[in-house]
């Protein structure tokens, strides 16, 4: 087995072919690949990171680690970022590239953590003399397979009967509900203003979370954003009650998924109904019916509401 060899993270544009390539071999997953994480990098990193390296030119496993605490490193892992930036060829075992990592790290290092997996990409290890694993979170998803209606009529009834309630109620009030799918990179900027306006109307303005075009957080999903239009692969859902917009998803796609990065909706100016929930009854169908991806991944952690739209969950973890 080669050794692992450590590069300023800075230099990660040099290495991205082979990053990009490592995430095909297994399940390329849109959060892996270099058009989410290079701008990541760049807005969120602090310039101590470091892109390990396991083999020569073509390698066989890749992270991108950060110091933690006095004697530990850590995958880099924003807020922003639901996985760990860690790629590995399929065929190898933890147990072949794990212990070997923290004997590579500078500072004579204690710990090694790699966080935040997901073990439909990289299978949960069996614990070992020198690997342990951690549980993370629950997250949910939703497989595309079949038809809507049956999907639907698989939903609680609590969740069908208030979804038409609500649409009853905005006939009444003479309100029209529209959903609107923006995919051009020029639409981008424009739907990361209009998302940071959602989320000011409601709680993370007060706690300072929301997103705003000229904060690190905006121009992070601006950029993923358009990164990922480029390749065909960033969807927004835009819901609108007339002329007013309501609720938003800001999404990503790979081969079989379309990730769901966040959901925010105008509290001023829902009239008693939940956007969100409208929306996404809208769009989910939308994907059953469009039947070109295979799931749709939450990757938050799993709430109650969620629990509404799907029982398929599993738990993410964490390496060390």
């Amino acid at each position: 087995m080669n050794s692992w060899t450590l590069y300023p993270a800075s230099r990660f544009g040099e290495f991205q072919n082979a990053w990009q390539h490592l995430n095909q071999e297994g399940k390329n997953s849109a959060l892996l690949d270099p058009a989410f994480l290079a701008p990541a990098l760049q807005l969120f990193g602090t310039g101590k990171e470091q892109l390990a390296i396991l083999g020569g030119s073509t390698p066989s496993a890749m992270a991108l680690l950060r110091p933690t605490g006095v004697r530990g490193w850590e995958t880099f892992q924003p807020s922003q970022c639901p996985l760990g930036f860690w790629v590995c060829h399929p065929s190898l075992p933890w147990q072949a590239v794990f212990p070997s990592l923290l004997q590579s790290l500078p500072g004579f290092p204690v710990v090694v953590g790699i966080t935040q997996q997901d073990p439909d990409i990289f299978p949960r290890p069996s614990p070992s003399r020198t690997l342990k694993t951690l549980d993370y979170i629950q997250t949910a998803r939703i497989t595309l397979q079949g038809t809507f209606d049956a999907y639907w009529q698989a939903r609680g009834k609590n969740l069908r009967a208030n979804m038409k309630k609500q649409r009853n109620s905005l006939t009444k009030l003479g309100l029209t509900p529209r959903m609107e799918i923006l995919t051009q990179a020029q639409d981008m900027d424009q739907a990361v203003r209009d998302f940071g306006q959602l989320e000011s109307t409601g709680w993370k303005n007060d706690q300072g979370t929301a997103i705003h075009r000229e904060n690190p957080q905006g121009q992070f999903y601006t950029r993923i954003l358009e990164n990922f239009c480029a390749q065909g692969k960033a969807r927004v859902y835009r819901y609108w009650f007339d002329d007013v917009v309501t609720a938003m998803d800001l999404c990503i796609a790979d081969e079989s998924s379309l990730i769901i990065l966040k959901t925010a909706y105008n509290e001023q100016a829902s009239h008693g109904t939940s956007p969100a929930f409208l929306m996404h009854q809208e769009s989910f169908q939308h994907l059953f019916e469009e039947n070109t991806l295979s799931r749709i991944e939450f990757y938050g952690k799993v709430l109650e509401w969620h629990t509404r739209w799907t029982d398929e969950i599993r738990t993410l973890y964490h390496v060390n």
